[in-house]
């Protein structure tokens, strides 16, 4: 399956950090799902002394499996695309930056997180800046670079030009970022489409990550994990409904996340707190993905409201995610749940212990009491919490005491 990526018309925000990163680092690599963009943003950087591979095609991917070292002494300066299909090639780059360390000369894209594949043994540390390319966000949907988290540091909530709710919403969510599916104006052709999309991750991709003895298993595994999205995470119950060990499950979620179909959030834990849940929930990272393997469809929402609860937190953890990629700062994400069952979907926490809250409501009204965990939050960190926000379908900013907001969805990507 070919990354033909977006149309260029999408602004991608990542695309200014490769840029940055190949005037001083000699290799770049452009990381993230299939068909995110990935070819489309490293085209840019294509020019008459740059060559360009893709181990997508088979007789390039023969020649590379055959001679790593070989294909790369030959290349002064390339974009070489997929290259997680051959790693190999990563020890080979490493001894040709080592002897020539000249910036930009290697631009690679990924499919798979290499750097956690048992076969890559040799670290490209400090010769390889890593950029995250997941599929598009709102923002660069709508081409204005998001402010929300910067703002929400600050303590700061902006009311975005345009609100987005009800139906509108709704679609977006179920849509989710991937640019095919965004094409695709009818709910029954996206669907399809993301149905083979994720058929045939799993029967090519797979392979070149782990060697999995039950292959026909991870699309069992994966329908399972899409009815707990948002939730705990109990490997030994979800793998036992398959017959799966606990062992074999964590080791075919951990594949699933090399592939970027699903992502693990760590609990939020202070050593004072005694009373925390320290479980991690597991994401998926494209809500539209999401939806279709749920089959939720506007139908299936307007009879039970509930069904789109888990759909739109994946949303909002994968529109975080993509923004904290373009902050100057690290951040990490982290959900909160204490042993009274008190819980925070999303922390998000700057690198000098900052905090933002966010609990995402599929409802169109807030009250105080969604505001409980969120104030437990605050208490314990005192200073270091600079917002609690409560993201719902509505249109206004509603305060709810001190750094306590209800703010529309929209405002994450306004």
């Amino acid at each position: 399956m070919a990354d033909t990526g977006p149309s260029p018309l999408f602004r991608r925000f990542s695309a200014e950090r490769v840029k940055t990163a190949l005037r001083d680092t000699p290799v770049v690599m452009v990381n993230g799902p299939r068909q995110s963009g990935k070819t489309t943003l490293v085209r840019q950087f294509i020019a008459a002394d740059r060559a360009y591979i893709t181990l997508d095609d088979e007789t390039v991917l023969e020649a590379a499996r055959g001679d790593p070292t070989g294909l790369v002494r030959e290349l002064d300066r390339a974009v070489i695309d997929e290259v997680q299909r051959v790693p190999e090639l990563l020890r080979a780059i490493k001894r040709s930056v080592d002897e020539d360390r000249r910036p930009g000369r290697f631009l690679l894209t990924g499919s798979a997180n290499v750097l956690t594949l048992p076969q890559v043994s040799e670290s490209l540390a400090g010769r390889m800046e890593v950029v995250s390319l997941l599929p598009l966000s709102r923002a660069e949907v709508h081409g204005g670079k998001p402010k929300f988290l910067k703002n929400a540091f600050a303590g700061e909530l902006v009311k975005p030009p345009e609100t987005m709710i009800g139906d509108e919403l709704l679609r977006t969510v179920l849509t989710g970022g991937y640019p095919e599916m965004l094409k695709r104006k009818d709910a029954l052709r996206r669907q399809t489409w993301a149905r083979e999309y994720v058929k045939a991750i799993v029967q090519r991709d797979v392979r070149d990550v782990a060697d999995v003895e039950k292959l026909d298993q991870l699309p069992r595994l994966l329908r399972a994990l899409a009815h707990h999205a948002g939730q705990l995470t109990n490997f030994t119950q979800i793998g036992g409904q398959l017959g799966l060990d606990d062992k074999t499950t964590r080791k075919y979620v951990a594949v699933l996340e090399q592939l970027f179909l699903v992502h693990r959030i760590e609990p939020w834990f202070r050593n004072q707190l005694k009373r925390l849940v320290k479980t991690p929930k597991l994401h998926f990272l494209d809500s539209g993905l999401l939806a279709t393997m749920l089959g939720t469809t506007p139908e299936r929402v307007a009879k039970d409201r509930a069904v789109l609860g888990p759909i739109l937190e994946t949303f909002t953890f994968s529109e975080i995610l993509k923004q904290t990629a373009w902050l100057d700062e690290a951040c990490l994400l982290h959900h909160y749940r204490d042993k009274d069952q008190d819980e925070v979907d999303i922390v998000v926490e700057a690198h000098d212990g900052r905090l933002i809250g966010i609990e995402v409501k599929a409802a169109a009204t807030v009250n105080t009491g969604d505001f409980k965990a969120l104030r437990k939050l605050s208490d314990v960190c005192d200073d270091n919490f600079k917002l609690g926000v409560v993201l719902y379908d509505g249109e206004n900013i509603v305060p709810f005491g001190r750094h306590m907001f209800a703010a529309p969805m929209s405002c994450v990507w306004g």
